[in-house]
């Protein structure tokens, strides 16, 4: 297995492993600080342990061994799970959970890390010039990453591009605006885009690092946050206590007013093309095999978290979201009402969803109970299933192919960006500026037919897998937000999506006390998570004022 990189960086609390060039090989490295750069920053070596560091935070109890997918995934309408697991972030009451400051730290230890390299590695002179551009460009992305997910999760926030030192010592910073934040991103984005090399290039880096069709990406997704945000008009979600179809009059996000929609829906459709058009990704022609061992790091995983056994980067993916698993079942599952806005060709439910399990316990289960005609006996073996809240768990076959499913910790690769996100991206955008043209069909459909069976020669895919057709731009817009969520299910994109569209609460109240009684009620609030404690008191630029209702 071949990753990040081979170092070790030294935090002010100890190791932390980023990547190995081989699972077989120990690492020997001499441990770094980021507290002396004038020591530091003297080769090529250490610029590159010195990113390494930025990535690694991405690693740790702030970032994705488990409170941001923890936030970012169990809050949203088409998840359901475990009361004990389910009961905090998961029913709208995200200060109850242990790690609900931690994303503000995670991204903010990325900013500082990121800081650091981009003052420094500028000045190196003993290293490869495409090394150092790459290098800068990792930076300036990782920094725009981070606050890309602290504007979507406080609003505006603090901007601090410089490194706190002797010449740089304030840390009473105000928020800025929420457009002021974007400006922020959008300019690192950029940034991030001139200076890395594309996918394939020889000096783009090892598998996991970011590379130039990632910056385009993300600077297409930053500007269709933008404009959904600040789009009016209406989107049907299907949902409720009944699984009906509701029309809601979307709202303005917060801080997105004036803002100009359609021009940045053409500035994130031109972007996407981009990507597009470069045709240096695609699509795993197989959905089981994308989440397969064998299909990481692939050409539709444009950006995946990398994990290896045995070593400091690792997270309990496999732990909660598998069927079978260390606490016996999986804590957390899609919700039935979900699983049942897929057709039933359709691959993503067919091969995406465990039908078949045997607990750690013994007991053999299958789901769902009104497809017992082809799931209760497989081969020979019969499962069984109560037909209660309880047994009816829909699991995710995502983040189940791991090296050892027995140990809670594990090497479940998380995906921070695929292909399908980008063409979807692509006909969101189209519709909002053109309307539901041949384009934005095609970029639907080519996501679409990846997940049905063909028929007939030459081939074509079944007539269930075609979007339909002559819809009005509303209709397409309620479209490709229901196939976002079937093709992004459990990736943390929905809880976004509703947020960015100004449909969040009005989608989940209407949902009320969902499935396994996990409450899906929300208050104004939950638009926005709260500030760390910590913050509000040392930050004296804030005034100790919260987000709304906090």
């Amino acid at each position: 297995m071949k990753a990040i990189s081979t170092y070790f960086i030294a935090f002010v609390t100890g190791l932390s492993v980023l990547s190995i060039s081989s699972c077989k090989k120990a690492l020997q490295e001499t441990p770094y600080s980021f507290y002396s750069p004038e020591n530091f920053y003297k080769n090529e070596s250490d610029a590159k342990a010195a990113i390494n560091g930025v990535y690694a935070e991405l690693y740790t109890y702030d970032l994705y061994l488990q409170p941001f997918w923890n936030i970012t995934i169990l809050d949203d309408d088409h998840v359901s799970g475990a009361d004990w697991f389910l009961g905090t972030t998961g029913a709208g009451n995200p200060q109850a959970y242990f790690g609900w400051q931690a994303p503000w730290i995670g991204c903010y230890t990325i900013i500082a890390r990121a800081n650091t390299v981009l003052e420094n590695v500028p000045s190196i002179t003993n290293m490869d010039a495409d090394v150092k551009k790459r290098i800068l460009g990792e930076a300036y992305f990782l920094r725009g990453w981070a606050y890309f997910q602290l504007v979507q999760l406080y609003g505006g926030v603090p901007i601090r591009l410089k490194a706190l030192s002797a010449e740089n010592p304030e840390v009473n910073v105000p928020r800025a605006t929420v457009k002021e934040t974007y400006d922020v991103i959008i300019s690192d984005f950029k940034s991030a885009e001139t200076n890395l090399f594309p996918l394939g290039h020889p000096k783009a880096g090892e598998a996991g690092r970011v590379n130039q069709g990632v910056a385009k990406a993300f600077l297409a997704k930053t500007y269709l946050t933008m404009a959904s945000g600040a789009a009016t008009g209406n989107v049907t979600v299907r949902g409720g206590t009944d699984n009906g179809y509701y029309t809601y009059a979307k709202n303005i996000v917060a801080g997105h007013e004036g803002m100009d929609s359609k021009a940045l829906y053409t500035l994130a459709r031109d972007k996407a093309a981009e990507v597009i058009s470069s045709n240096l990704y695609a699509l795993t022609p197989s959905w089981k095999d994308l989440w397969s061992i064998a299909g990481r790091n692939n050409k539709e995983q444009m950006w995946e978290l990398q994990s290896l056994a045995g070593t400091a980067f690792i997270n309990n993916l496999s732990a909660y979201f598998p069927a079978r698993s260390t606490f016996g079942q999986g804590a957390v599952w899609t919700t039935n009402n979900h699983y049942n806005d897929y057709d039933i060709e359709d691959k993503r439910v067919l091969d995406g969803i465990t039908h078949n399990y045997t607990t750690l316990q013994g007991t053999n289960i299958f789901y769902p109970f009104a497809q017992s005609a082809l799931y209760k006996v497989v081969n020979g073996v019969t499962y069984n299933n109560s037909n209660t809240a309880t047994s009816e768990r829909a699991y995710t076959i995502k983040y189940s192919a791991v090296a050892d499913p027995t140990v809670a910790n594990s090497d479940a690769f998380f995906p921070l960006l695929r292909y399908s996100e980008v063409l979807l991206m692509y006909a969101e955008a189209e519709n909002e500026v053109n309307g539901a043209t041949t384009a934005a069909y095609d970029a639907l459909n080519t996501v679409r037919f990846r997940s049905f069976p063909t028929t007939g020669t030459p081939a074509v895919p079944v007539p269930a897998a075609y979007a339909p057709t002559g819809m009005t731009p509303e209709q397409f817009r309620s479209y490709v937000l229901a196939e976002r969520a079937r093709e992004l299910n459990l990736e943390g994109i929905r809880r976004f999506d509703l947020i960015r569209w100004g449909i969040y609460l009005q989608v989940m109240n209407k949902i009320g006390t969902g499935q396994n009684n996990i409450s899906k009620v929300r208050a104004r609030k939950n638009l926005l998570l709260p500030l760390p404690l910590n913050e509000l008191n040392s930050n004296k630029a804030i005034g100790g004022k919260n987000n709304l209702d906090w």
